[in-house]
């Protein structure tokens, strides 16, 4: 038998109910549960743990001094999400996605929105990931996210409320398509017995939406990574893999003729679409940062002549930046004319001097992020900071108030997860993957992200958070 934590929780659960009881889209999963044994489901545990160590799915710490690659910890009892709340997440999804890329369209265009003074002028063109450079630059379909990856949780009301939004280059979904993979096979008795949307159409999506994404018929495709050093290589090569195209580095590519060529034992081949996973700074060295041996020397030129397509576009991480966040609600009704789907997290702009002091005064309540920030790295959660680490935050605050901005800290929903003693609630967040070419494309779920450490509300791998299997159900039957 398996020991279950159903004390009473003050977070909403997605699986239990008080007193144990269970939510009704839970009910085939529930009951599977009850027959379940502990310790076969630890072996499964250890099954899948060398199982991910022999793919190879792992990533790197950046500032730890072992180097370690490590395994992002893999917990077996899924998410699941219904039919119906899926359907609305998804139109919520989609909405915020159009409204962003029709934000940088703008920006880099008319200016409209700055000119309405919606969002004040500063905010964004003196943004350190606004780009000049792409002042005027008219990219196919207007579109300069094509991969936006969308940062959702559930406070204690049960609604979903968005975090943040990744354009830069979002990452996870290595992870969404190998929990799933790793679920049919430990435990293919459970897919049996329901209608689980799937996954596995996310790479072929991808690739569609890379073609897309170029005016030319049958475009030549590649994956530019970093390297093998990077955090997320595993991914890089994961997805060229699975699209069938090549993963390359700065090295393999150059310039030529106004087009980017890849090196080739038949001889350069041109490139026609870069889905490149490196930052704007070290894209190209003579444009950009010129120490960077990442990049591919003159590939800015090209890109702006037309000459190749690189997904997602320089310049999106202005859309990103969490000082533009809390106006993505007012992007929606400037654009499409329609009401927010999905709301945002209630947000403090520090750069205020009256939502300053407000923050200054509720810091015990409140958590504060760097507007530049990622990873969970330079952030205060107040609740569960120390007094000196308070003091510290106000003095940063006092200092440089526009770097930052403060969230009321949300009672991230739980879900139950296998730790040592058994089953108990977990808090978790949700990031779902939107693809915009021809269309937006959706794959139903999306990496469901766990903080296993009791209490805390920190899911990043980078921080020690692991990964759930997302389950959406394809009807509302049970």
């Amino acid at each position: 038998m398996i020991n279950i934590d159903l004390s009473a929780s003050p977070f909403f659960d997605e699986m239990l109910l008080a007193e144990g009881a269970h939510r009704s889209h839970y009910q085939a999963y529930w009951q599977w549960l009850q027959q379940a044994d502990q310790q076969a489901i630890q072996r499964k545990k250890e099954e899948a743990a060398l199982l991910f160590h022999r793919v190879g799915i792992t990533f790197n710490v950046y500032g730890e001094d072992d180097g370690a690659e490590r395994l992002i910890p893999f917990d077996s009892v899924p998410r699941i999400i219904p039919a119906n709340e899926w359907k609305i997440l998804d139109q919520g999804i989609r909405q915020r996605v159009q409204a962003l890329n029709a934000f940088l369209h703008d920006i880099y265009h008319d200016h409209n929105i700055l000119k309405a003074g919606i969002i004040p002028a500063e905010q964004v063109l003196a943004n350190d990931q606004y780009q000049p450079c792409m002042q005027g630059i008219d990219l196919h379909r207007d579109i300069y996210a094509h991969i936006v990856g969308t940062d959702m949780v559930r406070n204690s009301d049960g609604d979903y409320y968005v975090l943040e939004d990744n354009l830069r280059t979002p990452s996870g979904v290595s992870y969404m398509l190998e929990n799933r993979k790793m679920m049919m096979r430990l435990y293919p008795e459970l897919f049996a017995e329901q209608r689980i949307a799937p996954v596995e159409r996310y790479p072929s999506h991808l690739l569609q939406t890379l073609r897309e994404s170029s005016p030319i018929n049958d475009p030549t495709v590649v994956v530019l990574t970093p390297g093998r050093f990077n955090s997320a290589y595993f991914e890089h090569s994961f997805l060229a893999q699975q699209m069938g195209v090549e993963l390359v580095e700065s090295v393999d590519l150059f310039v030529k003729n106004g087009a980017i060529f890849m090196r080739t034992t038949a001889g350069p081949c041109k490139i026609d679409v870069i889905y490149r996973r490196i930052d704007d700074a070290f894209l190209d060295p003579l444009a950009f940062r010129s120490d960077s041996m990442l990049g591919v020397p003159g590939l800015l030129s090209v890109y702006r002549e037309g000459g190749v397509v690189l997904a997602n576009a320089i310049g999106t991480g202005v859309a990103d930046d969490k000082s533009i966040y809390p106006y993505v609600p007012e992007m929606i009704r400037f654009y499409l004319s329609e009401e927010p789907i999905l709301n945002n997290v209630p947000t403090w702009q520090c750069r205020h001097p009256s939502e300053l002091s407000f923050v200054l005064d509720n810091l015990h309540n409140m958590v504060v992020k760097e507007v530049h920030g990622a990873g969970g790295y330079g952030m205060l959660i107040g609740p569960m900071a120390s007094k000196a680490e308070i003091a510290d935050f106000r003095t940063r605050l006092i200092a440089r108030p526009q770097n930052y901005i403060a969230q009321d800290t949300l009672a991230l929903s739980t879900c139950p997860t296998f730790v040592s003693e058994g089953l108990a609630p977990r808090h978790i967040d949700l990031r779902p993957f939107a693809l915009s070419g021809a269309e937006i494309r959706l794959v139903p779920g999306g990496l469901t992200r766990v903080a296993l450490a009791q209490g805390s509300l920190v899911v990043n791998s980078s921080q020690g958070g692991g990964t759930k299997d997302t389950w959406v159900l394809e009807d509302d039957a049970c």
